[in-house]
């Protein structure tokens, strides 16, 4: 969609199909020249003056249209489509996708195995937290985490709500193994505030880097 004036992806936004699937072209073409297997399909906001409730159900299959066209799409290209719930009480009012209950319920309508869900831990916490079960539950869905400290969205060792390491070792316990993106705003210098994920492999017996103590 238009950024700069606001727009947040067009993917469950009904009438802009076209616009949806010219952009979702383009963004092929990027992830295949720089060899990345997933694309976050945005679904986009609410239209401004239109009642959450009214829309909801013309803007979710929109969606699932768009979704079921994106998945046969990237799976020509071996790549994998990602959903991410954004929360509507502090990021954006008025974005579509708000919990992973709302995201897993379409992708199973969508029934496509190429789509996934991309878990930001930090909206995942203000709109429903009970992250534990949450992560349990939508394990099989999750194709990618996002992680940010709440309310500041720093480093995951600034003070906030969320007890991190306790998150990392429970994605372990899971069996996760894909990235974790660092979604969030630095408090100071980027590569100061990387001093948490030094700490965190040291407390696993890790060396910087991730590398076991004991192979090296």
């Amino acid at each position: 969609g238009d950024r700069e004036a606001g727009e947040m992806g067009l993917a469950a936004v009904p009438g802009r199909q076209a616009a949806f699937r010219q952009e979702l072209a383009a963004a092929v073409r990027y992830a295949r020249a720089v060899g990345c297997p997933r694309i976050h399909v945005m679904a986009g906001q609410v239209p401004l003056g239109a009642d959450r409730a009214a829309v909801a159900d013309e803007m979710e299959a929109t969606f699932i249209e768009n979704l079921r066209y994106t998945a046969d799409l990237l799976a020509q290209e071996d790549m994998i489509g990602l959903v991410e719930p954004i929360n509507n009480r502090i990021t954006d009012p008025r974005y579509f996708l708000n919990t992973p209950h709302q995201a897993a319920a379409i992708l199973e309508k969508v029934g496509r195995p190429n789509l996934k869900l991309q878990l930001d831990l930090f909206h995942c916490q203000i709109m429903d937290g009970n992250l534990s079960h949450n992560l349990e539950t939508y394990f099989p869905l999750i194709g990618h985490i996002q992680i940010a400290q709440v309310p500041g969205r720093h480093e995951p060792d600034s003070p906030g709500e969320v007890n991190f390491p306790y998150i990392f070792e429970l994605l372990e316990s899971l069996g996760y193994t894909g990235y974790v993106g660092c979604e969030y705003a630095p408090k100071g210098d980027t590569r100061e505030g990387l001093g948490w994920l030094r700490l965190y492999w040291e407390s696993r017996g890790l060396q910087h880097g991730g590398t076991s103590k004991a192979a090296e």
